[in-house]
């Protein structure tokens, strides 16, 4: 069978050229004469790959030295947690709320101090960016957090919030490498791998380092602090060595496309044509204010559910994979991450096209 157009949220697609290079080395890497998968994370050929992994992550982000590097687990969802635990002093959080990640991320805040929505877009079923030029930020908030892309709802903050002074967190899982960051205007970023590059399991903590203290929420455990890690250079315990060995090959793929502005050119071209599409078909429409779209996911639909279901019947049979959108906003939704190939998002539009042209009456 032939590899089909995956165009789910995540886990999502992953470069062929990765895969294939993953499965030559799946029986013996580099005359190891052992799978990544077996080796011991202590031994001096995984200690190169963990280290190749982080320099080649530097090198595209173009990371400040006084940033840390973490490769942990526990996925984006156990960073909700960590977050408060290791960076709540007063143990305030001012929280912006776009979507369900955000929303999950405040209310474990609430766990362990004050967490404070100071914006949201909960009335329009997070179908847009609120405005953050100004927000009601608390004197004594330890941070200011947004999630930078919604993966469910399909917006993506092109500005980034005026904190007064206040660090900003930012969970930027479904745009992580899609394009250019300048990491010195954040506290702290974050990123489950799953979506943009590698496979789940892994989740990447750039940290500033003055954020990185032994003056922790006394009840944090020793694995949710980030010194530790931090200290062990993310060898505190067995790491999820797989997975950070491809996002490694990731890294090197994207650096071999040209890097984060070319990989920003490739994604604006993906999505045009999938926006432009949807902008003047009579059928189908999207559900995001203009201004706010993602170019990584892009919901829509046809206004009526059965249809809708038709949709996702007749494109699965035709080869597109995980179109069915988030059941909190019904439809459909196109995840077309930095894997997802120019030729995929053409043939979705074709489909569109035809299914538009079959279904009208």
């Amino acid at each position: 069978m032939s590899r089909v157009y995956n165009f789910s949220a995540g886990p999502a697609v992953l470069p062929e050229e990765v895969l294939r290079e993953a499965a030559e080395e799946m029986m013996d890497y580099k005359g190891s004469g052992m799978s990544v998968m077996e080796m011991s994370h202590r031994s001096k050929v995984y200690d190169t790959i963990i280290k190749e992994a982080e320099a080649d992550l530097r090198e595209l982000m173009e990371i400040p030295d006084n940033y840390k590097v973490l490769f942990l687990q526990g996925g984006a969802s156990q960073q909700f947690a960590m977050i408060p635990m290791n960076l709540f002093k007063n143990r305030v959080g001012d929280y912006v709320v776009t979507g369900q990640w955000a929303k999950k991320a405040y209310q474990e805040a609430k766990l362990y101090g004050t967490a404070n929505a100071v914006a949201s877009s909960a009335d329009k079923t997070f179908s847009y960016i609120p405005d953050v030029s100004d927000l009601p930020i608390s004197d004594d908030a330890d941070y200011v957090y947004i999630c930078e892309n919604n993966t469910i709802y399909g917006t993506k903050f092109k500005n980034l919030p005026n904190t007064k002074g206040k660090n900003l967190v930012a969970d930027l899982s479904s745009c992580f490498l899609s394009e250019p960051v300048d990491v010195s205007k954040y506290g702290l970023i974050f990123a489950g791998a799953q979506k943009n590059v590698g496979p789940a399991g892994v989740v990447i903590v750039i940290i500033r380092e003055d954020l990185i203290t032994e003056d922790v929420l006394p009840e944090t455990p020793t694995m949710l602090r980030y010194k530790i890690h931090d200290d062990a250079e993310s060898l505190y315990n067995t790491p999820p060595a797989y997975g950070i060995y491809i996002c490694g090959k990731v890294f090197k793929w994207l650096k071999k496309r040209g890097g984060l502005s070319a990989m920003k050119e490739f994604n604006e071209k993906k999505a045009a044509i999938l926006y432009d599409f949807l902008d003047q078909s009579k059928m189908f429409s999207g559900t995001v204010a203009k201004e706010d779209r993602s170019l990584m996911n892009a919901p829509f639909v046809t206004g009526n559910d059965e249809l809708d279901a038709l949709f996702v019947k007749e494109a699965r049979a035709a080869g597109f994979e995980n179109l069915k959108g988030h059941r909190s906003v019904g439809g459909m939704r196109a995840s077309i991450y930095n894997a997802m190939p120019m030729e995929g998002v053409e043939a979705l539009v074709a489909f569109m096209k035809d299914f538009e042209a079959k279904n009208t009456k």
